[in-house]
């Protein structure tokens, strides 16, 4: 079984991932890839973030 990938975790990839980009470390065979990894990554922590929205609002009465 897949362990479920953390914010901590999709947050500091996706960091690499940006050092990355931003070095020109990627060559341009792998771009796409690379691109895609960090969406979804970004979307991993959006998932996070709006999950403890919610259950913030929950337990405020938002």
């Amino acid at each position: 079984m897949k362990k479920e990938t953390t914010y901590s975790e999709a947050f500091s990839q996706l960091e690499e991932l940006v050092d990355q980009l931003e070095d020109g470390n990627i060559q341009l065979e792998e771009l796409a890839t690379k691109v895609k990894q960090a969406n979804e990554l970004i979307a991993i922590c959006e998932s996070k973030l709006r999950k403890i929205e919610g259950d913030i609002k929950d337990v405020t009465g938002e």
